[in-house]
């Protein structure tokens, strides 16, 4: 049991039976009235984020998550199945689950997966991947005005917008959590 009180950033607690996790929080003691901690939290489940005043002395559940490492297999086109890499047991997920994730993973790759009471609620991409660049225009030569891009595909399928240099052939790294060209790949 945590109390209001007790909250501190990145801090999840359990709330009418759903998780949620602490953005922002202030303690605040008025010059009449009773102290009280303003609180801004977002539901993991649903995203929805609130503000609301909490008394400091309100008791909550701690709201156990659950992250595994688990290698992406395959999809057969309505499901996407991952694998624990320590147990072996594979489980399916539905594409809402894994639709900002799988832009950027390919089959193998490993991904990190969230879970509460059991149920996986979250699937996020490693923060920076290497992809092949599958498709995209040629560069035209003359055309070197600074930050021109052009669109191109990589191996995922996915679309991002990269520097007019870039050929097809090529390993760029992306940033997953913004979809940003970051360089061409050190590897």
């Amino acid at each position: 049991m945590i109390t209001a009180g007790d909250f501190r950033k990145g801090m999840t607690f359990e709330m009418n039976g759903e998780p949620h996790v602490v953005l922002d929080f202030q303690h605040v003691k008025p010059g009449k009235g009773a102290a009280f901690v303003r609180t801004k939290y977002r539901n993991i489940l649903t995203g929805a984020t609130r503000e609301e005043a909490f008394n400091p002395n309100d008791k909550f559940e701690t709201a156990r998550i659950e992250t595994k490492q688990m290698q992406y297999l395959y999809s057969d086109g309505e499901l996407y199945y991952f694998m624990d890499t320590e147990t072996y047991d594979q489980i399916p997920l539905t594409y809402d689950l894994v639709e900002n994730a799988i832009k950027y993973i390919r089959e193998n790759d490993t991904a990190t997966v969230k879970f509460y009471k059991d149920n996986a609620f979250d699937v996020e991409a490693p923060n920076f991947v290497d992809l092949v660049v599958t498709e995209t225009e040629p560069g035209v030569k003359g055309d070197t005005a600074t930050n021109v891009t052009k669109a191109a595909t990589v191996e995922t399928g996915t679309v991002i917008q990269v520097p007019i240099f870039i050929e097809e052939g090529e390993k760029i790294q992306i940033d997953t959590r913004t979809g940003e060209y970051l360089g061409r790949s050190k590897e």
